[in-house]
């Protein structure tokens, strides 16, 4: 073969050569100063090859290097809809970059509903309407379009135990997680104790970050238990200022009348800046009726009974 001599920049080269060997090409080099000479090394024909098409198998290969893994599922599908003649190259293309789209927003609705705190995804669909007439459905059905998060309002379910408040919240925080918002769902006593243990282990900043910056906050059940935590009143007025000042949505559903929370926290001026900013761009939905679990339960005596 005859040897031709080619200056490339030897920044270039070097690079080809130390990590694709030349793409894949086998000649001897010799550097010398800023220039590489190249024998046997066909320019025409390495030209001619790297404008070759390259193979599914290439593609599926670049694509995951890319981290285009929607791109890569329906690569096949989209390679017969193409064949078939029916759609363009855009419309075949832009199919592609949609199911790429699909597959990072499906992602992030899992990454944030599994940090969320949310053990169940509950819905509208499985909730008894009939059992108790009196419950505010209007309210309900505007919190769960979760406009109330857009806007920086927040809501306050209160009412007596097994009326649907938790139900609901719960439904709100899954649809939230739907619109990929960043959600933060803990029942009142988990909530106290992360704040107490994040305090003990040098973590306060990160876990007051992540109650105060979440797109929504949701602390269920609080005052279900009479005692609270010495310093509860302080901790959630921290929590609940910063997140007012942000214009970040909260969610508390509770058991007990908000007269009463002065008395719970034992700090009323606590308790009246919570609720002052609570309400002041704040929803009040009261749960009144007959208990859902009772019901249940009542239900299950039933058939037990029956089959004895």
């Amino acid at each position: 073969m005859k040897s031709e001599k080619v200056n490339i920049p030897a920044r270039k080269i070097g690079i080809n050569f130390f990590s694709e060997g030349l793409n894949g090409k086998s000649c001897s080099v010799r550097v010398y100063g800023l220039s590489i000479f190249a024998i046997g090394y066909d320019q025409k024909k390495e030209k001619e090859e790297l404008n070759m098409p390259m193979s599914m198998q290439e593609i599926e290969k670049s694509l995951e290097t890319l981290r285009l893994s929607g791109m890569r599922a329906t690569l096949e599908t989209r390679v017969i809809q193409a064949n078939q003649g029916e759609s363009s190259f855009l419309e075949v293309f832009s199919c592609l970059l949609q199911d790429e789209l699909d597959h990072r927003r499906s992602r992030l609705i899992d990454r944030r509903f599994n940090a969320s705190g949310l053990l169940e995804r509950k819905t509208l669909t499985e909730f008894d309407w009939g059992f108790n007439p009196r419950l505010p459905k209007k309210e309900i059905f505007e919190l769960v379009t979760i406009k109330f998060i857009h806007n920086g309002e927040d809501a306050l379910l209160i009412g007596s135990p097994g009326t649907g408040k938790s139900h609901i919240a719960k439904t709100i925080a899954h649809a939230a997680t739907q619109a990929c918002h960043q959600v933060v769902y803990r029942e009142a006593h988990t909530f106290f104790e992360d704040v107490f243990e994040a305090a003990q282990t040098g973590k306060r900043k990160k876990i007051t970050k992540l109650f105060s910056e979440s797109d929504l906050l949701i602390i269920d059940d609080l005052f279900l238990r009479k005692r609270v935590p010495e310093h509860a009143a302080d901790d959630l007025l921290d929590i609940i200022l910063n997140r007012y000042s942000k214009r970040k949505s909260t969610l508390i559903t509770s058991n007990r009348p908000v007269e009463d929370w002065g008395k719970l926290l034992r700090d009323n001026a606590a308790s009246s800046a919570i609720l002052d900013r609570l309400l002041h761009r704040g929803h009040l939905l009261k749960f009144e009726g007959k208990s859902y679990r009772l019901k249940e339960a009542a239900e299950k005596l039933a058939i037990g009974k029956k089959k004895e």
